[in-house]
C-alpha cells in the first residue's frame, strides 16, 4: 500500500507538523490558490501556485506531471535528497479534486524520475496522506 501508514515516525510527524505550521504561518487568507511545495518544510523548498479564476491557466495532467517534474529537479539539484511534496490549500482535509490531481501528476513524475514519493494535502487544521489516509488534526496549532 501506497503512503504514509501508522505509526507515523517521530522524526516525519514533525517535519509534517512543521508543513502546518508553516502554512499558518504564511497563508492568512481565508481562500487563496492552491500550491505545491517540493522540498522540504522548514527548509529550501520549491513552490508552484496558479490563479483557479484565470481559464488560461488551467493545467491537465500533462502539464501538471511536467510542472512536478521540474520542481523534483530543481529540488534535488539544491538539496540532493529525494523531496517531499505537500499541497497547501483551504478547506477541510477530505479529499477534493485538486488533490486527486496533483497526486496523479506526482505519481507520474515520481514514476518517471525512478523515486519514491511522499505527497500530503496541508490545510490550516492539518496533513493528510490522499494515498492511505492518515492524518493529523489540531483544534489550535502552536509553535513548540
Amino acid at each position: 500500500m501506497e503512503g504514509i501508514h501508522e505509526p507515523v515516525d517521530r522524526a516525519a510527524a514533525l517535519v509534517l507538523r512543521r508543513a502546518v505550521l508553516d502554512h499558518v504561518r504564511v497563508e492568512r487568507r481565508r481562500w487563496f490558490p492552491a500550491r505545491l511545495h517540493v522540498g522540504a518544510p522548514g527548509g529550501a523548498e520549491e513552490v508552484f501556485a496558479t490563479d483557479p479564476d484565470d481559464p488560461d491557466e488551467d493545467l491537465d495532467h500533462a502539464l501538471r506531471a511536467d510542472v512536478v517534474a521540474a520542481l523534483i529537479q530543481r529540488a534535488r539539484q539544491r538539496g540532493g535528497a529525494v523531496p517531499m511534496l505537500w499541497l497547501t490549500r483551504p478547506g477541510p482535509l477530505e479529499l477534493q479534486d485538486v488533490d486527486a490531481a496533483w497526486l496523479s501528476a506526482a505519481r507520474t513524475a515520481a514514476a518517471e524520475a525512478g523515486i519514491g514519493l511522499t505527497l500530503v494535502v496541508v490545510t490550516r487544521r492539518g496533513w493528510v496522506d490522499p494515498r492511505s489516509g492518515v492524518r493529523r488534526e489540531w483544534k489550535r496549532l502552536r509553535q513548540r
